[in-house]
């Protein structure tokens, strides 16, 4: 946990019980607010972002076996439903759906044949696509401390803190969480030595670089995913979070044998009912304080004494005046819904059409005799016929149109099929870096605007975490030392040449050779 805690056990047959907020005296709580919290509005945006990360990971689920909506679901020979059919229209699917379930949970419209249902997840790659191109190479953090040795000493600490919470992968995530959902929430939960190192005060102990490098190994970076967010905001500023809450539902390394609740909904939609146990989580942390709960039951709490809250907000795309930034999915969904309509359409159609069909008449056993290649039918009848029909036919308004769906999802994404690296006809000469750029110029804009936002809260991190080491007694620093760059590496193809060329002008016009070799990749090499 975040500071050694007070624990309670509450007995199993007792009474559910309600928030207990004594310890939050710096914020103000109402305990009715927290249960509209965690019983109403948790499920309305659990919904909302589960329908964000459906389409944009598009899971299938397997059907097997008697009921309706499985029936109706092996007419086309797949057995499975993948999530984006939620927006698909019945007289595809054969099934229907309430405003509140998914894919995965419909039921069946009668007297409609399931049709060829082609599902081509376009939201998918656009969103891996945009987080390879923000985090696909590594970033540098440079530090602004005044002090050469601060610098890489800080610069050092922070490198550990990342590297201990994934490195690369641990950005990607974010950039992807982010992406789907419009935000991403990180808290950051540092391992606090124990209580018996914490009798003598910290504080008087000389910082160590190897101390601090141990502790900073030790600090858990946690992305919050959106639907367990619950952020309580100040009223008179929305940007302000003055508590902050997750709730979630916690699976155990224990099997129960009860029939719950939401195996009976796993059941009801097709999936197959975990047996393990699962218990209710719902975290409360301030600036001061923070509580654990289990099933309505407090279980742990304890003081924080960092005199901040550590939630770093990330917004993906900045929004004035909302909590939640711009999602990359949630404009993409009616056109990712036209185009699985067409692309269905046009399977229906060629499954009817691309093959030709016989009409015989006056032929007696017509039907039982095969069509192969060297094979003649003979009739006394001089009326009997054989009619060819059916084949597939051109029809370039279906395929304008399929064209202009993704044409439309090209500009509402800024992600093209060339980013990557689909290439449609002859795009001209790129070998010149500004041909290059304005083919990629929605995407460069898109990204310099989620630089921005990604950046501020990697520095907020690197603050919190220096901060936290400052006020243990670990690793002293002040807040003008707690400052930081973010640098991205081009994502486009670079010249060396020209980078070095550029390198040895900003020299000769009295830029220090230390930043000239960190812009050039080459880390401490100026640091002799």
């Amino acid at each position: 946990m975040l500071v050694p805690a007070s624990l309670r056990s509450d007995s199993k047959d007792e009474t559910e019980m309600g928030f207990e907020l004594d310890g939050f005296g710096d914020v103000r709580l109402d305990a009715d607010y927290l249960d509209w919290l965690v019983e109403a509005r948790a499920a309305e945006i659990g919904r909302h972002f589960a329908r964000l990360w459906d389409y944009y990971a598009n899971p299938t689920v397997d059907v097997a076996g008697s009921s309706a909506v499985r029936r109706k679901v092996h007419e086309s020979g797949r057995p499975y439903v993948q999530a984006q059919e939620y927006g698909l229209p019945s007289r595809i699917t054969g099934l229907m759906h309430s405003p509140t379930a998914g894919a995965f949970d419909s039921r069946i419209a009668r007297d409609i044949q399931r049709k060829e249902v082609v599902i081509e997840n376009d939201i998918g790659w656009r969103v891996n696509a945009a987080a390879d191109f923000l985090f696909g190479k590594p970033i540098r953090i440079v530090s602004k401390a005044p002090d050469s040795r601060r610098r890489r000493e800080m610069e050092e600490i922070l490198k550990v803190v990342f590297a201990a919470n994934g490195g690369l992968g641990f950005f990607q995530d974010m950039a992807v969480l982010g992406s789907v959902y419009g935000f991403v929430d990180c808290l950051v939960r540092p391992a606090l030595p124990s209580s018996e190192r914490t009798a003598a005060p910290l504080a008087d102990s000389p910082s160590s670089l190897s101390s601090a490098l141990q502790w900073a190994g030790a600090i858990d970076l946690e992305l919050i995913e959106a639907p367990r967010a619950l952020p309580v905001l100040d009223e008179d500023d929305y940007r302000v979070i003055t508590c902050y809450i997750q709730h979630f539902y916690q699976k155990r390394n224990s099997v129960t044998r009860k029939d719950s609740f939401l195996s009976r909904i796993l059941a009801g939609a097709g999936q197959r009912s975990d047996s393990r146990q699962v218990v209710e989580v719902t975290e409360i942390l301030s600036a001061t304080h923070w509580q654990r709960y289990e099933d309505k039951a407090l279980v742990a709490e304890g003081d924080l004494p960092w005199g901040f809250l550590p939630v770093v907000h990330v917004q993906n795309v900045a929004q004035p005046y909302y909590y939640e930034g711009v999602s990359d999915v949630e404009p993409l969904i009616p056109l990712q819904d036209e185009l699985n309509t067409r692309l269905s359409d046009r399977a229906s159609r060629i499954t009817f059409q691309s093959f030709k069909m016989y009409l015989g008449k006056g032929i007696e056993g017509f039907e039982d005799k095969p069509i192969s290649p060297g094979r003649m039918w003979c009739t006394d009848n001089p009326e009997a016929s054989i009619q060819e029909f059916g084949g597939d036919a051109a029809t370039p308004g279906e395929q304008l149109h399929i064209a202009e769906i993704r044409e439309a999802m090209d500009k509402t994404s800024g992600v093209t099929p060339l980013v990557a690296g689909v290439l449609r006809g002859k795009l001209g000469n790129l070998t010149s870096a500004v041909a290059l750029r304005l083919t990629f110029m929605g995407m460069l804009s898109r990204n310099e605007r989620k630089r921005h936002t990604y950046s501020e809260g990697i520095r907020r991190i690197g603050r919190m975490v220096l901060s936290m080491l400052d006020t243990a007694g670990i690793y002293k620093s002040d807040e003008a030392e707690r400052d930081f760059d973010i640098v991205f590496d081009n994502p486009l193809p670079e010249n060396l040449l020209e980078k070095l060329q550029e390198a040895q002008i900003k020299r000769e016009l009295g830029v220090p050779s230390e930043q000239v070799l960190r812009e050039l990749g080459y880390e401490g090499a100026g640091a002799a």
